[in-house]
C-alpha cells in the first residue's frame, strides 16, 4: 500500500504572503483522489517530531532559538518566512512525516510526503524556506536505530540541497547525489558526494542522459539500504525560477528512472515534493501528481 503523509497545517501555517504559491499542498491530495490514483486510506497525518530526534541532526543552540522564537534576525531573513510558533510546529510535523514515510517505505516499497525536501537547512541554521532538514533527520533516525547502514539521498530539485551536503560531508553512511542548476540558488554551493551542475537552458534530452549516467555511477559506488528522493518539479520549462527546459512528460520520465533504479535493486524509496514555482498552479500540481503516478506504475 502506498502511504502518503499529509496535514492541513502544511498549507494553513504558512504566512499570508506565501499561501498562494504553496497552494499545491492542498491541491495535490485532491487531484490524486479525483484521478483515482489513491483513496482516503492512503493518507495519514503525522504528529510533531520529538526534540530528541531533531537533535540527532541539528545543534542544540539552533533548536533552542527556533522553538523559543529567538532566532537571529539574519537567520530569519535567510529562511524567508516570518518566524511563528505555528510555522515551527508545521516543520516538526513535516519532518515526522518523512520519518514515518521511511518506515512505511521499508514495509511497502515506497511512501510519499506531500511536503518535505527541506534541503537548504543546515545543522545550525535555516535557509531558503527550510527550518529543519527532514531527509537528514530521517536518515539519522534510521541509522541511530540501526534500521539501515547506508542511505542514498537523490536530490533532483533544481536548487542544490547545500544544507544536506554540509550535514553529511563527513558521514560515510549517507551518500548525497545532487543534480541542480549551476547558476541557480544557492549562490554558495556545498560539496555533495556527487554534484551534477546543469547549465542554464539544459533541456530534457540532455538532463535525462546525465541522470542515467549518474545513476549508473552511483550504483557502482554504493549499495544503499534506502533512498530518499527529493522530487522538485522546478526543473520544468514553465518554472519561473528553474532556468531549465524539461517538459512535464520529461519530468515524469525523470521520476520513472529513479523509481526503476530503486525497484531493480529492491530499495525502499521515500519521496518528498521539493520545489515548484510555475506561474500556473496546475502545472505544479500536475507534475507532482505525475511523480505519484510514476511510482504507482513502477513499484506497486
Amino acid at each position: 500500500m502506498l502511504k502518503i503523509a499529509y496535514s492541513p497545517i502544511y498549507q494553513h501555517a504558512l504566512p499570508d504572503g506565501h499561501r498562494f504559491p504553496m497552494l499545491k499542498y492542498e491541491l495535490i491530495p485532491l487531484q490524486l483522489l479525483r484521478n483515482g490514483l489513491v483513496d482516503e486510506n492512503n493518507f495519514f497525518e503525522p504528529l510533531p517530531i520529538l526534540e530528541e530526534h531533531i537533535l540527532l541532526t541539528h545543534t542544540a543552540a539552533y533548536w533552542k532559538d527556533l522553538k523559543t522564537l529567538t532566532l537571529d534576525p539574519k537567520i530569519i531573513r535567510k529562511i524567508g518566512f516570518p518566524l511563528s510558533e505555528e510555522l515551527v510546529i508545521r516543520e516538526r510535523i513535516i519532518t515526522q512525516g518523512t520519518i514515518d514515510c521511511a518506515l512505511y517505505a521499508m514495509q511497502y516499497g515506497a511512501a510519499f510526503n506531500i511536503a518535505g525536501g527541506t534541503h537548504h537547512a543546515y545543522a545550525d541554521s535555516g535557509e531558503g524556506f527550510c527550518l529543519l532538514n527532514d531527509c537528514a533527520i530521517a536518515s539519522n533516525y534510521l541509522l541511530k536505530r540501526k534500521l539501515v547502514s547506508q542511505v542514498l539521498i537523490i536530490d533532483l530539485d533544481v536548487h542544490q540541497g547545500q544544507g544536506t551536503a554540509s550535514i553529511f560531508k563527513n558521514n560515510r553512511n549517507v551518500f548525497t547525489l545532487s543534480m541542480h542548476g549551476k547558476d541557480n540558488y544557492p549562490l554558495h554551493k556545498e560539496q555533495s558526494d556527487i554534484d551534477i551542475e546543469l547549465k542554464t537552458g539544459c533541456d530534457g534530452t540532455e538532463y535525462l542522459k546525465l541522470l542515467e549516467a549518474v545513476l549508473i555511477k552511483t550504483d557502482e559506488l554504493i549499495k544503499p539500504d534506502i533512498v530518499f528522493y527529493v522530487a522538485g518539479v522546478d526543473v520544468l520549462l514553465t518554472d519561473k525560477m528553474g532556468k531549465l527546459k524539461l517538459t512535464i512528460q520529461e519530468c515524469k520520465h525523470r521520476d520513472e528512472m529513479v523509481f526503476k533504479f530503486c525497484k531493480a535493486r529492491n530499495l525502499p524509496v521515500v519521496v518528498t515534493m521539493g520545489g515548484g514555482y510555475s506561474p500556473e498552479i496546475s502545472d505544479i500540481v500536475d507534475a507532482h501528481c505525475n511523480t505519484f503516478e510514476a511510482a504507482i506504475e513502477t513499484i506497486f
